[in-house]
Order: C-alpha cells, then structure tokens, then sequence
C-alpha cells in the first residue's frame, strides 16, 4: 500500500532538515518509539509500541537512510520491522522532502508500506488511519522539540 502524508512545521527548512537527519534525535518525537541506536552511519536498530484497532504491535527491526540529498531537500529511507508475538511485520520505503511553505517548512512523507502476517488482516483503511494519527502527533512533538 503506498500513501502521502504532509505537515507543515513553523521552523527554516535548514534547520528542520539537520533535526531530521539525526535519527535517535526524531526517534523521541515519533509515538511509541521505546528504543533506538546507531548500528553504524546509516543504520539504525530499535523498538516500537503500537496499538492498531484491537491490537497492541510491539516492532522490533531497523532503520537504514538510503539517500539524505540537502541540496534536494530529500531523504530516502528503509525500515524493516518484525513482532515476534502475532508473527507479522512491515516492510516499508519512505521518501521524505521538505519545501518552503508559507509558515514554515512543508513535510511531505510518501510511504510504500507491506504488511505482513497477521498484522495484516487489519486492512488498509485501519493502517492507513492509524499511519495520520501518528503523524499528526509525530509533528506536534516535532513543534515542541524544536520550540525549545
């Protein structure tokens, strides 16, 4: 399943973009990140808590960044994740670019996602639903992390 998402974040896109590209920096914004750590200059491995409809995921898999083009304002990324306990997991590839807006820097995440096993069955409106709730709480802690 492949979506969009966007937000617009009140801050130079310089400085939004150094945020970003420090991985264990943007894991403490993104709810029910539990763990993240550096395994070498691109990868990156750690746990995720997640509740979708019924369902409580605990993911554990890695992180790599694949591109982080400053000069394009694009990063590209590959996350692979696994919960051992319902035997499923997520297979994703995020592009990620920034471009002025008129209050800050615009956002926008486009995701190629594969749900695997059971984690599955939830069904693309569900994940797709639960996908914006995280990133709309993802951006207010965005704000306030770079508020301060």
């Amino acid at each position: 399943m492949t979506f969009t998402q966007e937000c617009v974040i009140p801050v130079e896109r310089e400085r939004l973009w150094d945020f970003l590209m420090d991985v264990p920096n943007v894991g403490r914004c993104v709810p029910g990140v539990e763990t993240i750590e550096a395994v070498d200059g691109n990868a990156y491995k750690g746990g995720l808590k997640v509740q979708v409809g019924p369902i409580r995921l605990w993911l554990e898999g890695t992180l790599i960044i694949e591109e982080g083009d400053r000069n394009a304002w694009r990063a590209r990324m590959r996350a692979e994740a696994n919960d051992r306990r319902l035997g499923g997991g997520i297979r994703a590839r995020l592009s990620l670019t920034l471009a002025p807006a008129e209050a800050g820097t615009r956002v926008q995440i486009d995701t190629d996602l594969a749900v695997l096993g059971k984690i599955g069955e939830f069904g693309q409106p569900l994940i797709k639903r639960k996908a914006d709730a995280l990133l709309a709480e993802f951006a207010r802690n965005l704000r306030s992390a770079l508020a301060a």
